[in-house]
């Protein structure tokens, strides 16, 4: 790893080589979703409550400052009225993304999906230029297709990781299986460091927790969540419990406190 990306990805992931990442970029595929209509207002939320990083798209970048924590442009986008929303195709280089200030990029690719050989394509040349200037690349990296009956089956996520990673991705983020055990299989077969999503709005705080917890105690490096923070009615606290657990290695209980949730 060359000096530039090494004192990018520094400011993405810590000392411990963990991160608490929130997305932000569900706006290309989804719209003005709620609690992502003002901007500037979830960033500084989401900023005071110490995650490390944000996703955002470029139109974002060049309008809103991230402020002290690291700035990852995504570079892919679609949208849900595409005839083929699993489709990403490349929005925004490398080199722009830089000129943005930013400290990595990030791509997603389906696995399984109709257009899958086109994404893989497109990810080993931007992962091509991402070495040559010194950028960490964050691949989210997920089965998803018409022949994909379960997007969380261990196999599936453990080919879908390490493939980011055999075509040059510095950081993956994938799925959570479902348990310790299966979700280890995924850890262990990767080698670059795995965090997961947070997938839906979940129905109980705890839930999200305890799924963070569980993927942090079987070696996964932290977690990339955008709806279960920016549409929790407290961003701040969400990510500072979100922190304490991939930082401190709190308790799901030590997490309900920071929220003020009865345990």
């Amino acid at each position: 790893m060359n000096a530039g990306k090494m004192k990018r990805i520094q400011r993405i992931l810590r000392d411990d080589g963990k991160t608490v990442i929130v997305p932000m970029d569900h706006g290309v595929t989804n719209g003005p979703v709620a609690g992502l209509t003002d901007m500037e207002d979830i960033l500084r939320k989401v900023a005071l409550g110490g995650a490390d990083a944000a996703v955002i798209h470029k139109g974002i970048a060049k309008r809103f400052d991230t402020g002290r924590i690291g700035l990852i442009i995504h570079l892919t986008g679609s949208t849900s009225m595409s005839r083929d929303p699993n489709w990403k195709v490349q929005v925004c280089s490398v080199e722009e993304a830089l000129r943005l200030g930013a400290d990595g990029v990030s791509i997603q690719a389906n696995v399984g999906s109709a257009r899958e050989h086109l994404m893989l394509k497109e990810m080993g040349k931007i992962a091509e230029d991402c070495e040559r200037l010194g950028i960490p690349l964050l691949a989210m990296m997920y089965p998803r297709g018409k022949d994909v009956k379960d997007e969380h089956a261990a196999e599936l996520v453990a080919h879908a990781a390490r493939l980011g990673a055999e075509i040059g991705a510095d950081i993956i983020k994938t799925n959570y299986t479902g348990s310790p055990e299966t979700f280890r299989d995924v850890v262990r077969g990767c080698p670059v460091p795995v965090i997961i999503a947070g997938g839906p709005k979940v129905k109980t705080v705890e839930d999200i927790l305890q799924m963070v917890y569980d993927s942090v105690q079987c070696g996964g490096a932290g977690v990339s969540i955008g709806r279960n923070v920016f549409q929790h009615k407290d961003p701040t606290a969400m990510v500072k419990a979100l922190s304490a657990i991939v930082h401190e290695n709190a308790s799901v209980k030590d997490g309900l406190k920071v929220l003020g949730e009865k345990t």
